[in-house]
């Protein structure tokens, strides 16, 4: 892509940073660490579209990634920003610093990006995917100035922040197999309540990132929610063109027998073109559909998997806390047996069975590293409690050569050489083959050259660095 350059001459208003100096700007590309004008010496990367002029107002999406990875999370955003118009910026946050101070960073950008671009009022909103979007769910909290949050596979950071004196507007993107589905279901509920605009937009798969065309309705519904509020020029082109889009989408549905997920599309529907056009038409499609026997049946079969779920997810829950915290080696058997009936659920012909058996996993997967992460944070490290959740790691995600690692390397520490053994062997078999990663693990130097460690080498990958005379 030919690049293309414009200049901003920028004064006094920023005082000695960039008092009378010239920048210039690359459009159509991410242009990365970019300085905020705070004591920290933080950075910031940015996106403006090719069509970008300084002739116009432009929305600002802030994307967010709390490890780091701001020009992975906002290159996501990309092409959807050049289809819709929106400048995108991300600071360079890193987890290990307070929410406050990566709060206060957010805001110290927004002011740099405000202050150097010309950005529209009421028309800055945040996103992220994962803890980068239960970060974007805060901003608008505590910045006023944020209208907005796209929320990628997570749920509302903190619902008791929310303030109905203060609305935002919340879209939420999610797959059915995602854990976060259920909570953010409520999430939907309780903003409904609150009167907080908001839609959920549901994708395919177990993925992390939904289709840019996701990310693209994300922006456009922003950008409708600004029409329908005469923040922007109305333009009926857009809306119509939108709208057939959407309609499109749910005959599609209708079409594949997919009747929960075009009743819901048509609620969503509902809440943004209201203040844009007349739904009645809409509203009586909606209305036989929930009369459809077969949409009823589905939706107390969706319903009784729900249910199932909570109850499987409060026992999960009741026992992994007992067992990090008596260290109950004993029960790893029970939680072996619990992966089998969990991939019974992933396997089975219904389908709300077969989503509850894919979020159950991500649960009972995400619940074991918050643990891990809360024990790994505490001053004086229970050994014991990280040794069991590493070995619950291994039946939970069998193919994680990652845990089999740190079992490893936390039993050899301990001289615990059985144990360090048997997990060794278990991933031989699961097929890791990478003699440089073992050789170099940690608290194993002991442990490599034992006659037993040997043996396992020179049987499943032929040729052990040491060899043990036993005379």
């Amino acid at each position: 892509m030919k690049k293309i350059y414009f200049t901003a001459i920028l004064f006094t208003i920023l005082g000695p940073f960039i008092n009378a100096q010239k920048m210039v700007l690359k459009k159509g590309e991410i242009i990365e660490n970019l300085m905020v004008n705070d004591s920290l010496k933080s950075t910031f990367s940015l996106y403006l579209p090719t069509n970008f002029s300084t002739d116009t107002q432009w929305p600002l999406l802030m994307v967010f990634d709390v490890h780091g990875k701001e020009k992975q999370a906002m290159s996501m955003f990309v092409l959807a920003a050049e289809k819709e118009g929106y400048v995108l910026a991300a600071p360079k946050m890193v987890d290990t610093l307070s929410l406050t101070n990566n709060m206060l960073l957010t805001g110290k950008t927004i002011e740099e990006v405000v202050n150097i671009l010309p950005i529209r009022k009421g028309r800055v909103y945040a996103a992220g995917a994962s803890s980068g979007g239960r970060f974007a769910t805060l901003v608008p909290v505590f910045i006023p100035g944020v209208k907005g949050a796209i929320s990628i596979g997570s749920s509302l950071a903190n619902r008791e922040l929310l303030n109905i004196k203060s609305p935002f507007h919340f879209i939420g993107m999610v797959s059915k197999d995602n854990f976060e589905y259920t909570s953010m279901l409520t999430d939907t509920k309780l903003l409904d309540k609150m009167k907080f605009p908001n839609q959920m937009l549901l994708f395919d798969g177990n993925k992390d990132w939904p289709g840019v065309e996701y990310l693209e309705k994300g922006m456009q519904l922003f950008t409708l929610d600004a029409m329908g509020r005469n923040l922007i020029p109305k333009d009926s082109v857009y809306v119509e063109k939108a709208y057939t889009e959407d309609l499109a989408k749910v005959n599609h549905l209708k079409s594949i027998g997919d009747l929960l997920w075009a009743e819901q599309y048509m609620t969503e529907m509902m809440s943004i073109y209201g203040a844009h056009k007349n739904l009645d038409s809409l509203r009586s499609v909606q209305k036989e559909l929930r009369k459809d026997k077969q949409f009823r049946a589905m939706g107390r079969n969706e319903n009784a998997a729900f249910l199932k779920e909570s109850l499987l997810k409060e026992d999960f829950q009741y026992y992994m806390e007992e067992d990090v915290y008596t260290h109950n080696f004993n029960n790893l058997g029970w939680w072996n047996h619990q992966m089998g009936e969990i991939q019974k659920y992933k396997n089975a012909t219904d389908p709300y069975e077969k989503e509850m058996g894919n979020r159950l996993l991500g649960f009972v997967n995400a619940l074991a590293e918050d643990n891990i992460d809360v024990i790994q944070s505490n001053n004086v490290i229970d050994e014991d409690a990280l040794a069991f959740l590493f070995m619950l790691k291994t039946i939970l995600e069998p193919d994680n050569f990652e845990y089999y690692l740190k079992t490893i390397s936390l039993s050899a520490k301990n001289e615990d050489f059985g144990t360090s053994l048997f997990y060794l062997e278990e991933a031989f078999k699961k097929g890791f083959k990478d003699k440089e990663k073992l050789y170099n693990l940690e608290g194993t130097a002991l442990f490599r050259i034992t006659p037993e460690f040997n043996d396992l080498i020179s049987k499943y990958l032929k040729d052990a660095l040491y060899e043990i005379d036993e005379n």
